[in-house]
């Protein structure tokens, strides 16, 4: 649901502040103008709308690969935003005459160089890290780091009062700072949006569609869109060689399939993000090999850590019909090119979010999306 500015007053918490790290400039770009837009379509009058929100800082860095973090501008009692993607690997710098490519880890020491700059000055600080730093390591087993439940702490000692994220890998990293407010956005209503504009001819039933479930670690948000839908749900669970180990995972040796019967249906399959894309594919041409009659694939997250050409393969030999994702994250330039790449743009939700914080209203609705979902499909009938 969208948030009513009209009934909102004019008891705005803070001015409203934006801060691209290093690489999330995209993204807090489509935000700014959504951001503007919204303010000038309300009734709050002409002193609370501006032509940017975007603060204007950077993270230069020496030539022995030091860096620092520089705000030009005042934050002064700024309700300060700051957007940091942690997965974008096309932002490079030179260190020693070659081009390196900015790691995770960079990521995160730029954006604790940026609320550093700020001395403490902002009304409030959150951070929008839409895929989460560290989120794949959230969990120990024997002597390994934490570095997820690591980074959240640190955040809350810096005086981050607020975490951003969406479809983080296991929300219950949270509990590593049980007093900081931590909001686990989803991006299925976007992505159902998309597949509906893509695909006008689908139908959102259960005599024609059924939601499968990549593994057991996927069913949660398979469920809601089962629930939601009213579909069908399978599961395919992955059987792995524990003896040993492959680029620090153990490797899978087969997907068993559990539920009901494919043949003659569409299906959709949703994950949290696609990495090199091996096992969505094998998964993927099972379901076709069951008779399926169109698959598509949803990710929150659109890595490709190896490229597009396996996927332009198997989109040419009729594997699947789609893969549907964000721009939360960084895309390779080549994904977009792909005519199988439908892409869902969350600049819009998450400037309703920053607005609705900003006002100091409930984000209950802007969390559950099942009520527009719901229209999606009645209009869809219609």
């Amino acid at each position: 649901m969208n948030p009513d500015f009209s009934v909102f007053g004019e008891t705005q918490s803070a001015p409203i502040a934006l801060i691209a790290t290093p690489g999330a400039e995209e993204l807090t770009e489509l935000i700014d103008k959504r951001l503007v837009a919204l303010f000038k379509e309300s009734k709050l009058g002409k002193k609370l709308q501006k032509d940017t929100f975007i603060l204007n800082a950077a993270c230069p860095r020496f030539t022995n690969g030091d860096a620092k973090g520089i705000i030009y501008e005042t934050v002064r009692g700024k309700d300060l935003y700051i957007v940091c993607d942690p997965g974008n690997h096309g932002v490079k710098y030179t260190l020693m005459g070659e081009q390196i490519p900015l790691t995770p880890d960079e990521h995160y020491a730029n954006l604790k160089r940026i609320i550093c700059s700020c001395t403490g000055k902002p009304y409030r600080i959150t951070v929008i890290m839409p895929m989460l730093y560290g989120g794949r390591q959230h969990r120990r087993n024997a002597r390994e780091s934490l570095d997820c439940a690591m980074m959240l702490q640190e955040l809350q000692a810096m005086g981050v009062g607020d975490i951003i994220t969406f479809d983080a890998h296991d929300p219950r990293v949270q509990n590593a700072v049980p007093l900081m407010g931590f909001d686990n956005y989803f991006a299925h209503y976007q992505i159902l949006k998309s597949l509906v504009r893509k695909f006008p001819d689908i139908s959102l039933d259960k005599n024609n569609l059924m939601v499968i479930s990549p593994d057991e670690g996927a069913m949660t948000r398979n469920v809601f869109y089962a629930s939601v839908l009213g579909l069908d749900l399978g599961m395919f669970y992955k059987r792995r060689d524990y003896s040993t180990i492959v680029n620090g995972r153990n490797p899978i040796v087969a997907h068993e399939y559990i539920g009901s019967p494919v043949m003659g249906m569409d299906v959709f399959v949703a994950d949290d993000m696609i990495a090199t894309g091996d096992s969505i594919l094998k998964l993927s041409r099972e379901i076709k090999e069951k008779g399926a009659q169109r698959v598509f694939l949803a990710a929150t997250f659109s890595l490709f850590t190896e490229g597009v050409e396996k996927f332009n393969q198997a989109y040419k030999e009729g594997v699947f019909d789609a893969v549907l994702s964000t721009n939360l994250t960084y895309r390779i330039p080549e994904l977009k090119e792909c005519e199988w790449f439908v892409e869902a743009d969350l600049s819009k939700y998450i400037s309703y979010i920053i607005a609705a914080a900003n006002f100091n209203e409930s984000l209950s609705n802007l969390l559950d999306p099942s009520q527009k979902i719901r229209e999606l499909v009645e209009n869809l009938k219609k």
